[in-house]
This record gives structure tokens, C-alpha cells and sequence, in this order.
């Protein structure tokens, strides 16, 4: 996994080094809480917040955790999780 993201960081032309296991726990909290799909369009949100904020690892830190806290206090079944998917 790691070749593949440094090859799709070069070949996106991205120098930033980010946590990764911080993105994938986020991801499968999202997945189970909120909707398996949800996941992988989350992990854009995140990048796009964080270049919103100028970038960064830190940018993509703090988008990450927002994201993580609201998926961990969505409630099964909610409204708008996944049964609006």
C-alpha cells in the first residue's frame, strides 16, 4: 500500500506525508457508522477541508479528526445515514 501511495502522490504532483493510519481508522469509523460508502467520499471531504485551509498534514489532521468525532456520534440508522444512500 505504501508504493501505491507514493506513486499516486507523484503522479498527482502532492509532497505531504500525512498520517495514514489516522485516515484509514477515520474511514472505517465512517464505514460502520455512518454508511460504507461514505467512506471513501469522506477521506475526499477531508483533503479538499484541509486544502480549503491552506494544507498541510495539519490541515488534513484536524479535518480528520472533525470528521471522525461527527461519524462516531452518528447514530445507526440516523436520518441521514445510510438509508439516504
Amino acid at each position: 500500500m505504501h508504493e501505491w501511495i507514493a506513486a499516486a502522490k507523484a503522479e498527482l504532483g502532492i509532497d505531504l506525508d500525512v498520517d495514514i493510519a489516522e485516515l484509514l481508522d477515520m474511514t472505517k469509523v465512517v464505514a460502520h457508522q455512518v454508511a460504507r460508502p461514505a467512506a471513501p467520499l469522506t477521506s475526499f471531504l477531508v483533503g479538499y477541508a484541509a486544502g480549503l485551509q491552506a494544507g498541510g498534514a495539519g490541515a488534513v489532521s484536524e479535518a480528520n479528526r472533525k470528521v471522525t468525532e461527527l461519524a462516531g456520534q452518528w447514530a445507526p440508522g440516523h436520518e441521514n445515514g445510510a438509508a439516504a444512500l
